[in-house]
C-alpha cells in the first residue's frame, strides 16, 4: 500500500480526478488507523479462523431467524454476501469492510465522524477494483484448473462464485462485491464491500500478500489541520448527509457535521 501526503484541497481532487473509474474508495476519520473490518476490530489480538466461523454462523442464524419480524422494505436476502451486507448495514459486527465507488463518499464518512478536538489527519483509500479482481481470479485459477470465469464472466453471479470458490475452500484472495440486492441508502452511497476469502486472516494480511502487490492501492493522507477545506469542497459539489444517506437520519447527522465543523 503506497502512502501519499497531500496538503490542500485542491491537490486532493485533483489525484481523485486523476482515477479511472475502476478505483474503489474508504475514507477513515484517523488516518492512523488500519483497515480493518467490524468483526477483526471487536475480536481485537483473539482474531481467528475459528472464532470468526463460529460467529458468523451465529449471527446469521439469529439475524435472519429474526428478520422477518423487523424488515418493512419487503427484502429477501439469498446469498451469504447479502446476508452478510444487510447486517452490516445495521451495526452487525462482519467480515465485510465499507467500500465506495464514490471518493467523495469515502470523503464524507471521514468527516462525519471526525474529532475535531484531537484533529487527526485523516485518510482516503483508493483501490484499483479491475486489478484486484483480475489477480483474485487468476490466483483461484491457479488452485483450481476448472476454473474458468473472467471478470466479464462473474457479472450479475458474484455472490455465488464467491461462496462457491471463494468461501468454500477458504482461499487466500480478496473480493469485491457490490450487494445484488441494494436498499436506498447503500445505493445512495455507491456502496461497495471488501472481503477476505479466508476468515482466518485479516483483509490487511492479504492485502500484503505478493499475489497483490502489483495491483495499485493507495493510501492519501490529508492533514486535521486543513480538514475544514475538505468539508468546504464537498459543499459546493452537494455532498451531505442529505444526499448521502436521503432521510431524516441523513438531515440530522449532515446538521450535526456542520456544527461540528463550523463550532470549532
Amino acid at each position: 500500500m503506497q502512502e501519499i501526503n497531500l496538503y490542500s484541497s485542491e491537490e486532493l481532487l485533483s489525484k481523485i480526478n486523476q482515477l479511472p473509474n475502476s478505483f474503489i474508495y474508504r475514507g477513515q476519520s484517523d488516518a492512523s488507523w488500519s483497515l480493518q473490518t467490524t468483526l477483526e476490530r471487536g475480536c481485537g489480538v483473539n482474531y481467528s479462523k475459528e472464532f470468526a466461523e463460529k460467529y458468523e454462523a451465529y449471527a446469521i442464524d439469529q439475524f435472519s431467524s429474526r428478520f422477518h419480524l423487523y424488515d418493512k422494505e419487503n427484502i429477501q436476502p439469498s446469498s451469504l454476501l447479502e446476508w452478510l451486507a444487510i447486517m452490516q448495514h445495521y451495526g452487525v459486527p462482519t467480515r465485510l469492510l465499507d467500500f465506495t465507488t464514490s471518493p467523495y463518499a469515502a470523503l464524507y464518512f471521514a468527516l462525519e465522524t471526525y474529532d475535531i478536538v484531537r484533529r487527526p489527519d485523516i485518510a482516503l483509500y483508493c483501490i484499483d477494483y479491475a486489478e484486484l479482481m483480475k489477480r483474485t481470479l487468476e490466483i483461484i485459477k491457479l488452485e483450481d484448473n476448472e476454473f474458468n470465469e473472467t471478470r466479464q464472466s462473474i457479472n450479475g453471479k458474484q455472490d455465488e462464485i464467491f461462496k462457491k470458490y471463494v468461501d468454500r475452500f477458504n482461499r487466500n484472495v480478496l473480493w469485491v462485491t457490490e450487494p445484488q440486492m441494494l436498499n436506498a441508502r447503500i445505493d445512495k452511497q455507491s456502496g461497495c464491500f471488501l472481503v477476505a476469502g479466508n476468515k482466518g486472516r485479516r483483509v490487511s494480511e492479504i492485502m500484503a500478500d505478493t499475489g497483490y502487490q502489483e495491483v495499485t492501492m493507495t493510501k492519501y493522507i490529508f492533514p486535521g489541520a486543513n480538514v475544514e477545506s475538505v468539508f468546504a469542497l464537498l459543499r459546493k459539489m452537494n455532498i451531505s448527509g442529505k444526499s448521502i444517506y436521503g432521510d431524516l437520519m441523513g438531515l440530522s447527522r449532515s446538521l450535526a457535521l456542520d456544527l461540528k465543523i463550523y463550532g470549532a
